[in-house]
């Protein structure tokens, strides 16, 4: 099992790594942006539309590395003061609870619009942007599966803490 758990974490992994290289695009895109505009008086739709694309990418496919670093938002004021074991039981609960039936919904009820988005190759945002808008929309299904990943692996080291294995 804990080979299983390394796999589904390596996805997220070598993701959240290729990602900084992302954020260092969206940085320097931008910085190309202003000085194309202020600068030199010249803006282009599709290069503030690279921004945008670059910030959803890095979100929605960052999310499951957030997860996997524990770098993620949690609101329990029980978690913190709770032994390891206890910690392992509430998370065990959000995953088979939470998160995987909110991230399952999400996949169902996109789908149909990712589909049809891509079935018709849907264009840009506004006249002159990124002729790509399926490939925006394509990063909530990917978000849903990352995700999802994630939360195998964290209920596969769960079930290790609650069996006594070491992680």
């Amino acid at each position: 099992m804990d080979k299983v758990a390394g796999a589904l974490e390596r996805v997220n992994l070598v993701i959240g790594n290729t990602l900084c290289w992302a954020a260092l695009g969206m940085l320097l895109l931008q910085f190309v942006i202003v000085l194309l505009r202020y600068v030199f008086g010249y803006s282009f739709i599709f290069l503030d539309e690279g921004v945008l694309y670059f910030h959803a990418a890095i979100f929605m496919l960052g999310a499951g590395y957030t997860f996997l670093v524990n770098a993620h938002v949690r609101v329990d004021i029980f978690y913190a003061k709770a032994n390891e074991r206890t910690q392992a039981w509430i998370d065990l609960f959000g995953h088979l609870f939470l998160l995987a039936p909110a991230l399952i919904v999400l996949l169902w009820f996109s789908w149909p619009m990712v589909r049809g988005s891509w079935a018709i190759l849907e264009g840009p945002i506004s006249v002159g942007g990124i002729p790509a808008s399926f490939l925006l929309k394509t990063l909530i299904p990917a978000y849903c599966i990352l995700l999802l990943i994630q939360g195998v692996a964290a209920f596969i080291r769960d079930l290790q803490k609650l069996k006594g294995a070491d992680v």
